[in-house]
């Protein structure tokens, strides 16, 4: 049930189930990002043994914010912590939380139908200056893009892909589900472009973190969306998404996508380049007290960069007087003229390449 909120006359229908993921009861703490009509959430939850049989011996909140944009969101996150600890040891007592409201609040959008972007355009001129935009560098925590190479290996090239030409992801895991969400929001990180005019005609690929049964209508109607869910059902609903992913198994029923599962040489090539980026970086930090670069300003340049150098190349092919892509303009994309000629395909239908003619020379290997 919702115990509590400011503004009183805000349209919260369901929200309860969102700041609380279905599984939570076995884990004493966790944290959830969330999507509410056009707003983004953030709620920490905790869980406490308490000895009264009405509450059959547990007693289970969230405390949540809601914000136009995730990127501020991580700020917060210790003062919710710290308050949902409080309302477990001392139920209604929401003074701390009329204040927080009252000190932060800002002009809302009217209503909850606004276009949700999956990051601030603002931010990746930035990037390429190599100076993140400051309110990125709180959007996650350090070290948070660093487990997701770890924790998916060659597989992250798989997701970029599939990112890249604005599938709908879903990633299932049981709880805790906070660590789940920052894959979500890693995902998204792979699929930026900074090359203006590129892109503007595609979906958006919108984050939508963690949904639930309740967000199944909602996700019907989205052409592209990374989300993640503790619910298996959703595996069975495969008009819902076109690529699960459970654990670090990354599957798809849809039969055209499927050989873009498989890594092409030229993945492994990108992969063992970031792993080399990365393991510089570290020897940097380590022998010169390098500060400021971090492996997550390196992780998100690295695929912004690639992503520029594909649609920078096909800009350039398409605007010359033979506009054919042969083996040597894909190697240029950094791309392999045999494996990945499927995921060519995709990506100039998608983006809208028609004019360009693909040689007789990118045949299936």
């Amino acid at each position: 049930m919702l115990e509590w909120c400011l503004p009183k006359d805000m349209d919260l229908e369901g929200v309860e189930f969102k700041a609380i993921a279905s599984g939570s009861h076995r884990v004493s703490t966790d944290f959830i990002y969330f999507r509410k009509g056009s707003y983004f959430g953030l709620a920490c939850f905790a869980n406490m043994a308490v000895e009264s049989m009405v509450e059959r011996g547990a007693r289970m909140k969230s405390v949540g914010i809601l914000s136009p944009s995730y990127t501020l969101l991580y700020r917060y996150m210790s003062f919710l912590e710290h308050q949902v600890r409080l309302q477990l040891q001392s139920p209604g007592h929401y003074s701390p939380l009329e204040a927080f409201y009252e000190d932060k609040r800002a002009l809302l959008p009217p209503s909850g139908d606004g276009v949700v972007t999956a990051c601030p355009a603002n931010a990746w001129g930035a990037v390429l200056n190599h100076s993140m935009h400051p309110e990125m560098k709180i959007t996650h925590p350090a070290g948070c893009m660093s487990q997701f190479i770890r924790f998916f290996g060659e597989q992250i090239m798989v997701l970029w892909k599939l990112a890249l030409l604005r599938r709908r992801i879903l990633i299932f895991s049981p709880p805790p589900v906070g660590v789940v969400c920052y894959r979500v929001y890693c995902c998204c990180c792979l699929a930026n472009i900074s090359i203006p005019g590129v892109g503007v005609a595609v979906p958006e690929f919108r984050p939508f973190f963690y949904v639930n049964v309740a967000d199944i209508s909602a996700l019907e109607n989205e052409l592209s969306y990374v989300a993640c869910t503790t619910e298996k059902i959703f595996e069975e609903k495969k008009d819902l998404y076109d690529v699960y992913v459970d654990n670090q198994n990354v599957k798809t029923y849809r039969d055209g996508l499927k050989p873009l599962l498989r890594l092409s040489s030229a993945d492994r090539d990108k992969y063992r380049k970031l792993t080399e980026q990365r393991q510089m970086l570290l020897y940097s930090q380590e022998e010169n007290g390098d500060c400021v670069s971090s492996e997550e300003d390196l992780f998100i340049l690295f695929f912004l960069e690639q992503n520029n150098r594909i649609f920078q190349t096909l800009s350039e092919v398409a605007g010359s007087p033979d506009p054919t892509l042969t083996q040597e303009s894909v190697r240029a994309m950094g791309l392999d003229p045999h494996g990945d000629r499927l995921f060519l395909l995709h990506l100039l239908e998608i983006y809208g390449y028609d004019t360009l003619l693909v040689s007789e020379q990118l045949c299936c290997s």
